[in-house]
């Protein structure tokens, strides 16, 4: 009795079946192609790096039943983004296309070399307790916290649009440590964050599409439709994030050199949404000024500095468009000069 006991049970794990359900998008290929035309103008302008995350000597990272190498499952989500992108017309480089080492600064490199607008690293999880079979969620991580001179507010709604649909795609929620499945990598390293995220000068997120080491979503893992549903995931959240609009930030002036007694800078500030007035921040040597002006018939704002140290400065401003996407990091380096006598 003992023995068909076991027998039973040991049957009913191992024909323990995985579901997933294929986006309807992805269905069949008119569909697909009818996606990716639609959200075509909005990103086929665009660059993307990609960062499939381990590889070579780091293959370390796996299931508990040794189906899913996450090196290998990374580079193959990494892969289909990258026939998405280009289908779309967008311009992808990566930080590898083959299973070799490459070191944590040398992607930043790479990326920031590269001439990409996004930086884009995918991985997959595991929790820190050892054995740990039943947790799984996804999550996007962006760098710093708010309160951080590093963080960048566009980099955390880059996040949550790439959270959003891949979460949908891949029916997993966003965890429970964060209302809408994003994350500062401060979470993980205080004070810190990852490497790629901080080292990596375009904006930057990490991904962590789900747990290999989640009892069935490892086999998910080792289905090569289910990494591509991964990665349709990833590009929608891309086409609707861009589809959004960012704002541009333009200096309406050539010389960055200044007298000390004539500090009036004004600043293009304009999207075609429209710019929400209460989201602009203009920041001096990093701390918050508000001694500026904003048009938003002439979309013109006009910084006035008064009592400032001749010598080298900081201007960061940031603002947010009505759909609520802010723009790409702006810092600009200005020279401040002493009075001349006459």
């Amino acid at each position: 009795l003992l023995l068909l006991t076991g027998l039973i049970i040991a049957g009913c794990s191992a024909s323990e079946k995985v579901y997933y359900d294929i986006p309807v998008e992805l269905k069949n290929p008119e569909a697909t192609q009818k996606f990716i035309s639609d959200y075509s103008p909005y990103i086929s302008n665009v660059t993307f790096f990609l960062d499939p995350g381990h590889g070579g000597e780091d293959r370390k990272n796996r299931g508990y039943q040794g189906l899913a190498v996450e090196a290998d499952v990374n580079l193959r989500v990494a892969l289909y983004l990258r026939n998405f992108l280009e289908m779309a017309g967008s311009t992808v480089f990566m930080s590898r296309v083959t299973d070799k080492t490459v070191a944590l600064k040398e992607r930043s490199i790479l990326a920031d070399e590269s001439g990409a607008d996004i930086f884009i690293s995918i991985h997959h999880n595991a929790p820190p307790r050892e054995g740990d079979e039943y947790t799984n969620y996804t999550s996007t991580y962006y760098h710093a916290a708010e309160s951080d001179y590093e963080y960048e507010p566009c980099e955390r709604d880059l996040a949550r649009y790439v959270e959003r649909d891949l979460s949908y795609a891949m029916r997993n929620s966003g965890g429970p440590g964060s209302f809408d499945g994003t994350y500062s990598d401060y979470n993980i390293y205080p004070g810190e964050g990852f490497s790629v995220l901080r080292e990596t000068k375009i904006p930057a997120i990490l991904v962590e599409c789900g747990f290999h080491t989640h009892h069935l979503e490892e086999r998910l893992l080792t289905i090569d439709e289910f990494n591509k549903i991964e990665a349709w995931g990833i590009f929608k959240g891309l086409c609707r994030y861009f589809k959004a609009g960012i704002p541009a930030i333009i200096p309406l002036f050539n010389d960055t050199t200044f007298n000390i007694n004539n500090l009036t800078l004004e600043f293009a500030v304009h999207a075609k949404q429209g710019i929400d007035t209460n989201s602009i921040v203009a920041e001096f040597d990093s701390v918050k000024t508000l001694n500026y002006t904003f048009s938003s018939e002439t979309n013109i704002l006009s910084l006035t500095l008064q009592n400032i140290e001749p010598g080298l400065h900081e201007v960061r401003i940031i603002a947010a468009n009505n759909k609520g996407n802010h723009n790409f990091p702006f810092r600009k380096k200005i020279t401040v000069t002493e009075q001349q006598d006459f």
